[in-house]
């Protein structure tokens, strides 16, 4: 006889929630969420532009798992605002889904014989890697939307190859399961009224403890949970009163209450260590080079230059997002023309920041992103030049790009083929 008081003997786990009905709902619900998770994942890659290396590539060694890269477009310029947005959202908003789904299943961690069959020793296998998978996934994500990194090396590659662990963990368990989650569904109204006897599944106590809600009750508890988090996060993903309840959403700078500067900032000029004396019209130029070529440029002489206008939004990894602000300033492929590039063509560019502290102080933009005729360096937003946590002297805004693609505090240019 086994003791009931070991977590490998079926006793021991007496909640009458657990059952294969129960169990298979939070299944269905993080088979269809947690595909869009990965998929807005995998093009939020891509909008990163990790081709260009070695600039904005965070994964040298990502092999085949880089096989679907594409050039990221700029139409339309919501793009990454949009699946950006829906991929931290969701993630955050699945967190209570995923942890009643551990729980319901976590006596199989424990079952013995530990493996039964082949077809038993891959389930347990893609049920370990899960398990560690999605944990290590979800709150590498949420401290990376908190700002607060507490892992060791860069988040970026470990959220990449620790995502394709999980996922091919997840599709190997749910070929598995997924038709028997479909069959214990159809039993809906047995399970969920409490009188459906579920024996024979290794996840029904022998001997529950008397219940204290029903499974309807549970999983109205774990939608209710989703539902707050929503509720608290979303709101940073749209401008007005709805920003003010995303009292979980990513955070970031200080955000001013008016003006033309009145938008999030993430990173402020003093945090990047940049000074008001490097940026002033009298010490700041822009360097501006391909092939040999150089050309020098003070503010005011990009502002003589042909200046134009789009309005753009911002979009942070992070999740947060902006309206469209109003910039004004430089096309880039004029800046590529100044160096020798034939009006309205341009390559690659490789931008470099004057910050020193923190991650991309280099940014590379591929020839579609320079080309297209909204890309600028912006010195103004929204009428008035940028203020220095916006990036004065001028910083750069493209359509769709990701945030820290939108360098700040510009310094050099170089063009040509990276």
């Amino acid at each position: 006889m086994r003791d009931h008081r070991l977590p490998t003997s079926p006793g021991f786990w007496r909640s009458p929630l657990r059952g294969p009905w129960f169990t298979s709902v939070l299944g269905i619900v993080l088979l269809v969420g947690i595909t869009v998770l990965f998929v807005t994942g995998l093009l939020s890659y891509a909008a990163y532009n990790p081709e260009l290396s070695p600039v904005n590539d965070k994964t040298p060694d990502k092999g085949l798992l880089g096989f679907y890269l594409f050039a990221w477009p700029t139409d339309p310029p919501w793009l990454y605002r949009l699946t950006q947005g829906v991929h931290v959202t969701l993630g955050i908003v699945l967190i209570p889904v995923l942890l009643a789904k551990l729980w319901s299943v976590l006596p199989k961690l424990f079952t013995l014989p530990p493996v039964r069959s082949l077809a038993h020793a891959l389930e347990r296998i893609s049920l370990l890697l899960l398990v560690g998978g999605a944990l290590f996934v979800f709150v590498t994500g949420v401290l990376n939307v908190q700002l607060d990194y507490l892992f060791p090396g860069s988040f970026y590659p470990l959220h990449f190859y620790g995502a394709w662990v999980f996922f091919a963990a997840f599709v190997t368990h749910a070929v598995l399961r997924v038709p028997a989650a479909l069959r214990n569904l159809r039993h809906l109204r047995a399970e969920s009224s409490e009188e459906g006897s579920g024996e024979g599944s290794e996840l029904v106590s022998p001997a529950p403890a008397p219940p204290t809600v029903s499974r309807r009750g549970a999983l109205g508890l774990v939608g209710g949970g989703s539902l707050l988090l929503l509720v608290t996060t979303a709101g940073r993903s749209f401008d007005g009163p709805l920003r003010e309840t995303a009292l979980l959403a990513p955070h970031g700078g200080p955000e001013p209450d008016s003006g033309p500067g009145g938008f999030q900032i993430n990173k402020t000029a003093a945090s990047r260590g940049i000074s008001a004396a490097e940026t002033s019209d009298a010490a700041w130029r822009l360097v501006v080079e391909w092939n040999g070529r150089t050309v020098r440029l003070s503010r005011a002489d990009l502002a003589r230059l042909p200046l134009h206008s789009a309005a753009l939004p911002i979009a942070c990894v992070e999740g947060w997002s902006t309206s469209d602000q109003s910039w004004r300033g430089v096309r880039l492929r004029d800046l590529a023309a100044l160096v020798g590039y034939e009006p309205g063509t341009a390559p690659d560019v490789l931008v470099e920041s004057l910050q020193r502290h923190g991650s991309f102080r280099w940014a590379a933009l591929r020839d579609n992103q320079v080309r297209d005729p909204r890309a600028l360096l912006a010195l103004f937003v929204n009428g008035s030049p940028l203020s220095p946590d916006h990036g004065y002297p001028a910083r750069i805004i493209v359509p769709a790009a990701p945030g820290v693609l939108n360098t700040k505090w510009v310094a050099r240019m170089t063009f040509g083929d990276l």
